[in-house]
């Protein structure tokens, strides 16, 4: 099945640059319907108003981390399957078992390049 570029994704970082870079990654791939939130927080109230196709955030920001978000996007039954990719300046083995727990769909670490991205994608959504 065919990937809806048209889908809408969020990315969710408290740095405007990361969102900047982020948004010309998807862009890059075709992805144009991108929505952004500067913490988890923000990021919910968004998910939980509109219905998103994918979502990738930050780990680390204030006042709710990515995992924090992660857990609340898993523990509401309507969004509980939402692709979600966590972003992460962490290499930590800890981090990334803490993340698979919470059911992330997959981890990248920064830096990260577009063809990083695509793979990732294409694990969690299908080929595009």
């Amino acid at each position: 099945m065919a990937v809806d570029m048209n889908m809408p994704v969020l990315i969710v970082d408290d740095y405007k640059t990361m969102l900047r870079i982020i948004r010309n990654l998807l862009k890059q791939l075709g992805f144009n319907n991108v929505d952004e939130a500067s913490d988890g927080s923000e990021a919910l109230q968004k998910i939980r108003a509109k219905e998103y196709g994918l979502v990738i955030s930050d780990w680390n920001m204030e006042p709710m981390t990515g995992i924090q978000l992660l857990r609340e996007v898993r523990a509401d039954e309507k969004t509980q399957n939402l692709p979600f990719i966590m972003i992460t300046a962490e290499s930590k083995t800890e981090n990334v078992i803490a993340a698979k727990e919470a059911g992330v769909s997959n981890y990248i670490v920064k830096p990260f390049n577009a063809q990083t991205l695509k793979q990732k994608l294409t694990s969690v959504i299908g080929q595009f």
